[in-house]
């Protein structure tokens, strides 16, 4: 299957980046929640369900077993598309761990997407059109090598989609599993999730 690029999306004028991400960065967001910014506007998103973290940890289980020393899974770890103007803090990201460990400790800047390997978004019942649409589109501009969406919420059944190869602003391939199959991440990471261990 092949992703269609999604056409939209400006970018934002330097000083108004630099205001947002200074903004995001001394935001003292509640227990729980995130702050993104999608759009020129700084989002609140709310705790995810109990389902959405039994996914992530089953997710994050399989990739560890799998990924080289030099490789971390972070969640809560806060990446941003500068040239789109974009910050999203996805479910999972897999980065190199001196992008994360090798900066100064009191920055709360985030990493750039270009360096995470691996993306994933678990969808929750309100952002479910985002994660589809407006994430594909920027984490292939950024570009993520790999971008996996959960969608519990799938009209058809619930899917994991696998999209890699990010190419002119659009992932080349995207390899959609119904939930109780297994999937292969694309290497280097080559990690195996069964997906029957997902909850409902």
């Amino acid at each position: 299957m092949t992703a269609v690029p999604v056409g939209h999306d400006t970018a934002p004028d330097r000083r108004s980046w630099d205001y947002l991400l200074r903004t995001w960065c001394e935001l003292d967001v509640p227990e729980g929640w995130h702050a993104e910014i999608d759009e020129g506007q700084i989002v609140l998103v709310p705790p995810p369900h109990r389902h959405h973290n039994e996914i992530a940890d089953v997710l994050q289980r399989s990739l560890y077993r799998t990924l080289p020393d030099e490789l971390g899974v972070y969640q809560t770890l806060g990446i941003h598309i500068a040239a789109w103007g974009k910050l999203y803090v996805p479910d999972l990201v897999v980065a190199p761990r001196d992008t994360v460990v090798d900066v100064d400790p009191d920055s709360t800047d985030p990493l750039d997407a270009a360096e995470a390997l691996l993306v994933v978004e678990i969808t929750s019942r309100s952002n479910a059109k985002d994660d589809r649409v407006k994430k594909v589109w920027a984490y292939a501009h950024a570009p993520v090598p790999v971008y996996l969406l959960v969608d519990r919420f799938d009209e058809h059944g619930p899917t994991v989609t696998v999209f890699s190869e990010p190419q002119n602003g659009a992932y080349k391939h995207a390899e959609r599993v119904p939930f109780g199959e297994r999937f292969v991440c694309p290497e280097p990471l080559g990690a195996t999730v069964d997906t029957a261990a997902f909850p409902g």
